[in-house]
Parts: structure tokens; C-alpha cells; sequence
């Protein structure tokens, strides 16, 4: 069975923030919300997401962003500078 590294080192950039968001979406789902993302620029760094249903209207979607799902892709990604949601 691979490690982790292994799995990681075989995934791209883009797969693995596709792979956090898959794990966090049943949470926001139970909320009424969900997660997309729209582009990563591996130049900058930058995810570009779009929160929707429960989550676009949310007062505390910008905390939800940034404490939770941008945590979690730069643990994740390494590659990631930062998140910004459109």
C-alpha cells in the first residue's frame, strides 16, 4: 500500500485541492452549502473558490473560508499561497 507522500507525489496540485474539498463538503452540505473550485494558478499560488447555496449567503462563509478550507488545502498543497473566493 503507498504512503502518503507517494499518493500525494502522484496526484497534481490541482487534485489534491480537489481531494480537501471532497473531504469537506459533507460538512457544508449538512449546512445547505457547498464548495467549488474555479482555478488554481500554479504561478501565484492562488485558489480561486466559489461558495454556494447556504454558503454564498453565510455571515460567517468568509471564516469558514479561511479558518477551515484554506487550512486545509495549505496543509495539504504546499504549493498554495492562499484562497480567494469569487
Amino acid at each position: 500500500m503507498p504512503t502518503t507522500s507517494e499518493v500525494r507525489d502522484t496526484l497534481t496540485p490541482r487534485e489534491r485541492i480537489e481531494a480537501v474539498l471532497e473531504s469537506i463538503r459533507p460538512a457544508l452540505r449538512t449546512d445547505g452549502g457547498d464548495v467549488e473550485l474555479i482555478d488554481f494558478d500554479e504561478e501565484d499560488g492562488i485558489v480561486q473558490l466559489r461558495l454556494m447555496g447556504a454558503c454564498g449567503s453565510c455571515p460567517v462563509s468568509m471564516l469558514t473560508l479561511k479558518q477551515g478550507i484554506e487550512r486545509r488545502i495549505i496543509l495539504a498543497v504546499p504549493e498554495v499561497r492562499g484562497i480567494l473566493a469569487i
